[in-house]
């Protein structure tokens, strides 16, 4: 959008962004390098800009806004004295990307984020060179950051690896097991810590930004060096206890003795938003020629900024369209109540019958309805962080004394604790119950976060319990069913979103395992789904009706068990057999499949088409496109089992 006349401009020379903001500054940075050529009294102006661009977007689009402002100094000051895209920029997990994507050349875009053909809502190689890591699950930012710094080390280059990693994002092993790996080599690596959130060492004030300074600069270092290389002429007891004395010595002042002993030189804490003390402590740690990892630890407020999102109990995290000057987000329509809403209320409804019920959730509480269940069973709920890998092991150990554990993890996270669900759940046939949150695709936040494979990947195990819900009452008689499973492990999944409006009552009733249902007869073509396709499968029947075609749709409820009675019906009953799944290729279809060849019922010319997620990982949009991509909505349902019986799709509507 052009910017206004000068006239129509607060002092005349100003310019404003696409929604009004006036932003004179932020209007003379494309890139980075725009950015480095600004004197030093500019940034904070800068940054104020920045912040309001960030909420002026997010306002539009949606997403992820509190972790964003609460790095918006940091970013201006990594963009300014780092030479980035020369030197590695890694963002954590992404959601405190936004504002690096406005300075990056991003701008004109920022309002597409989350759309569909738009900006992805987290890093994306792909996307620009700014970003050189793609980041959707957290905590990998050191692990690709120390590959990084060796790489370069190895080709004999000399740019400079910087990883910025949350608080939060620390809570998991893998970024410990990263730092252990770094903390033993020569590599260069700087990770920023940016607490926002547990105030690792709160003290951030003026001290504290000298002592940083200190720690961080020449002068200290080649004094350290200096008292290094003497020490070295001790015998190697005293060397080790010098070296010790001075580590610990700063680790008292600083608060960084973990960090230090795991290898890292560390720096901090300084305040995140005061741009006098972070500027020159990055130069000092830009400009070390110490060897080995650094971590600067800086202090930042999430939701910084913006009243409404410091003022908010999660800080604003994750929005949709709102009220800039008020901060209403705005409400959708009243519909049917979501599925995670619904889990919650079957599992508390478990849980006041069985005092063995508790609950796990790796740092999701209120994305998987485990805040509500904490309300009320604060006992028999826990949040273990971002640790997958220990959750699902910590709820093999609760089984194994008697307990009844759910661990509510989102389908595209349970892939990142798979051996624990193998070895330490599978093997031992512990009656761990998953709840699957996610399921199949999930539209804005695009393929890293969708949940395409779980059927595949806990299908294979022996002796795994695997259901599908296909609404909202399904799901709360598939929690009462895992809840009395006490001889193998069991895993529910269900879609992200509103259910269908059904019904619901109190209590789930549980169900005959390894039993489908037949929700509608037909004769001569048969949907068999696993899910919330079921739907879409009903739709695709009133379709074929209308062109003559008898349908019969049937709710397989059960990966495994597999209702194979069921299976063998629909096989010997009808000329065409679809079947319809959110997940991909190796899930439901192919244990279908198994069983129809080893029974022998593909040898007498039975029609069978499976429908699965495609061999591609599908971009963000409304799910509804998301599905019409994969070719799993209603019409492609229909043109499936027609195209089986030699018969083109032409009556069917785009919509169907």
């Amino acid at each position: 959008m052009a910017n206004p006349p000068a006239a129509d401009r607060p002092d005349g020379n100003e310019c404003m962004s696409p929604r009004g903001n006036y932003t004179p500054l932020l209007d003379r940075v494309e890139e980075p390098a725009d950015l480095r050529g600004l004197p030093e009294s500019d940034l904070a102006q800068l940054a104020e800009e920045l912040r309001r661009e960030l909420i002026d977007a997010v306002s539009v689009t949606g997403g992820h806004l509190g972790a964003g402002l609460g790095v918006v100094e940091l970013t201006v000051a990594l963009h300014y004295v780092f030479e980035t895209p020369r030197d590695r920029l890694i963002w954590d997990v992404g959601h405190q990307a936004y504002p690096h994507k406005i300075l990056t050349g991003r701008r004109d875009r920022i309002r597409t984020l989350r759309q569909g053909g738009g900006l992805s809502g987290f890093t994306r190689r792909s996307e620009s060179v700014y970003d050189p890591f793609g980041a959707a699950h957290s905590s990998t930012s050191i692990s690709s950051g120390l590959g990084m710094a060796v790489a370069r080390d190895l080709k004999g280059e000399h740019h400079q690896v910087i990883a910025v990693i949350g608080d939060g994002a620390m809570s998991a092993g893998m970024a410990y097991e990263a730092m252990n790996n770094a903390g033993s080599m020569a590599s260069r690596l700087i990770v920023i810590l940016n607490d926002n959130d547990m105030s690792i060492a709160p003290p951030v004030g003026a001290m504290s930004a000298y002592l940083s300074r200190l720690l961080s600069s020449k002068s200290y270092q080649s004094l350290r060096h200096l008292a290094r290389e003497m020490a070295k002429k001790f015998p190697k007891p005293l060397e080790r206890a010098a070296a010790r004395a001075e580590e610990y010595a700063r680790g008292f002042v600083t608060g960084g003795t973990l960090f230090e002993e795991l290898g890292f030189y560390y720096v901090g804490p300084i305040d995140g938003h005061n741009l006098d003390h972070l500027l020159p402590v990055l130069k000092n740690v830009r400009d070390s020629a110490e060897p080995g990892p650094v971590l600067v630890h800086v202090v930042t407020q999430k939701g910084r900024g913006y009243a409404p999102a410091e003022a908010a109990a999660d800080k604003y995290h994750g929005v949709v369209k709102f009220d800039v000057a008020t901060g209403a987000q705005v409400k959708g329509k009243a519909g049917a109540p979501s599925y995670t809403g619904v889990f919650a209320k079957a599992l508390m409804a478990e849980a006041a019958a069985d005092e063995r019920i508790v609950a796990i959730t790796a740092a999701m509480p209120s994305g998987t309805g485990l805040d509500k269940f904490a309300e009320r069973f604060p006992d028999r709920c826990f949040d273990v962080g971002i640790a997958e890998q220990h959750g699902v092991t910590f709820a093999a150990g609760l089984a194994c004394e008697g307990m009844k554990p759910f661990a509510a993890i989102y389908s595209t996270f349970l892939q990142r604790a798979y051996d624990q669900v193998v070895h330490d759940v599978a093997i031992q046939r512990l009656p761990v119950r998953f709840a699957l949150d996610r399921a199949g695709l999930v539209g804005a936040d695009g393929a890293t976060h969708a949940g395409s494979y779980d059927l595949a990947y806990l299908g294979c195990l022996p002796d795994f319990v695997i259901m599908a819900a296909s609404d909202e009452a399904e799901l709360m008689h598939m929690v009462a069913t895992c809840a009395g499973i006490e001889d193998r492990p069991s895993a529910v999944r269900y879609p992200r979103g509103e259910g269908v409006g059904v019904a619901l009552p109190e209590r789930g009733t549980p169900l005959a395992l390894g039993r489908g249902r037949v929700v509608r007869e037909g004769t001569s073509i048969a949907l068999l789904s696993l899910g919330a396709r079921l739907q879409e499968c009903l739709k695709a029947a009133d379709e074929l009706q209308a062109m003559g075609l008898s349908a019969t749709v049937a709710d397989a409820r059960f990966l495994k068990p597999l209702d194979t009675e069921l299976v063998e019906r629909l096989a010997r009953e009808h000329e065409v057999l679809v079947t319809v799944e959110e997940g991909a290729v190796g899930g439901f279809a192919s244990h279908v499949l198994q069983h129809l060849a080893q029974a022998g019922l593909l040898d007498q010319g039975l029609k069978i088409r499976p429908l699965t997620l495609p061999d591609r990982f599908i971009d963000h949009d409304t799910p509804m496109k998301q599905y019409d991509q994969a070719g799993l909505n209603a019409r492609h349902i229909a043109a499936a089992a027609l195209a089986a019986l030699g018969r083109e799709l032409r009556t069917l509507s785009a919509r169907a």
